[in-house]
């Protein structure tokens, strides 16, 4: 139960377009943070949800993210210098870039966990 409840916790805490925030800071602000802010988060997230609860949480919630931050996205449609400002890259292409290239981080910070758990169980 207490697992369950973790990974709930966990997949509520995904759902926050980490993606589309990273880019909307670097499109408004020019600041980088926004990506940093998101590896920490995202490495906080799989680091803690491996340690607490079960490794589908994590695929959900990195899955409801990337849905989330494409429905952001293109609401900013709108915005002609939205799509130039990613260049090579479309503000979508980005997203699926983003996101896959955070899922390494990620990776690692599952199998740290893992190693942390096993260590601590015996």
């Amino acid at each position: 139960m207490k697992k369950a409840v973790v990974g709930i916790l966990i997949v509520c805490l995904y759902c926050f377009p980490y993606v589309y925030n990273s880019m909307y800071q670097d499109f408004t602000y020019r600041s980088m943070l926004g990506y940093l802010l998101m590896l920490v988060a995202t490495l906080l997230l799989s680091f803690l949800g491996k340690l607490f609860s079960h490794p589908i949480y994590l695929i959900i919630g990195n899955i409801l993210s990337v849905i989330i931050s494409f429905y952001f996205i293109s609401q900013m449609a709108w915005n002609e210098d939205w799509g130039g400002y990613f260049k090579p890259l479309t503000p979508n292409q980005l997203l699926i870039f983003a996101s896959v290239l955070f899922l390494i981080p990620q990776v690692i910070a599952i199998r740290l966990a893992k190693k942390l758990k096993d260590k601590m169980l015996g």
